[in-house]
């Protein structure tokens, strides 16, 4: 999707997009091998064909950092395909206050597609490890998490660095038309829980951390379990909320009108 994305251009939003794709221009080489542009002054061609050669190196460099500032953080999700091989899914608990209110992070679990992890309060939960576990990633998957996950580490662990492009499920699904939080959402898409912690939320993790503080095992293997849960699911939605905001672009029938 990021190869037919336009909107990196300055002065080109989603609209002209649509008409650029609608004139037969659906990639970034069909662009630069175009003549003049009729919808573009001729002027801005030669600027944004540079601009579009810069992306495509970087692209081809697989240069993250690059994107996360040159893609408009609410299309971040069009980098999702190019980069989910090395994409890590991340949620945070925390105690149930905000951080200068006696708040804090209590579990941060963290999944690549293959292996799930946490760092815990009071056990290997640092800045130097949450460095450590978010540096190779190029793209960040959370719900929610521009708006509290992210904020919330940065104000717990000042140094942390999110410097990479951020695919934030919650206003993925918005923009599709779900309501609701994560919970909802699964049922939705017939994502299931295991049992042991179907039906919890956040306040039942908070509980569960206070129960685990004092020194109750089950408590904390619930707690992760609920965080596993959380971290291990965006996975999957996100592979769905992809597709379908790739199908509500249009591209794909521009593509096969172009084909026949």
């Amino acid at each position: 999707m990021i190869r037919n994305t336009f909107s990196i251009l300055n002065g080109i939003g989603e609209k002209l997009e649509k008409r650029l794709w609608k004139d037969g221009i659906l990639t970034w080489d069909d662009f630069r091998q175009a003549g003049d542009i009729r919808i573009l002054s001729p002027e801005k061609k030669p600027i944004y064909d540079d601009a579009l050669s810069v992306a495509a190196r970087k692209l081809n460099e697989r240069n993250a950092h690059f994107f996360a500032r040159a893609v408009k953080r609410r299309e971040h999700w069009r980098l999702f395909e190019i980069f989910k091989e090395k994409a890590l899914y991340l949620d945070i608990e925390t105690n149930g206050f905000q951080p200068g209110s006696g708040g804090y992070v209590t579990v941060v679990g963290l999944y690549n597609g293959y292996e799930w992890r946490s760092l815990v309060a009071g056990e290997n939960l640092t800045l130097e490890n949450l460095n450590k576990e978010i540096s190779g990633y190029r793209c960040l998957i959370t719900y929610y998490g521009v708006s509290f996950d992210i904020p919330f580490l940065l104000r717990s662990f000042p140094g942390a660095r999110f410097d990479i492009p951020h695919f934030d499920l919650c206003y993925a699904a918005r923009k599709l038309g779900f309501t609701g939080g994560l919970k909802k959402l699964e049922a939705l898409l017939g994502i299931e829980r295991d049992e042991l912690v179907r039906g919890l939320d956040g306040y039942d993790a908070v509980k569960l951390w206070e129960h685990s503080r004092k020194g109750s095992i089950e408590a904390r293997r619930l707690l992760l379990l609920y965080n596993r849960e959380d971290t291990v699911n965006l996975c999957r939605i996100a592979e769905i909320l992809y597709q379908q905001l790739r199908q509500s672009t249009g591209i794909e029938e521009y593509i096969s009108c172009a084909v026949t």
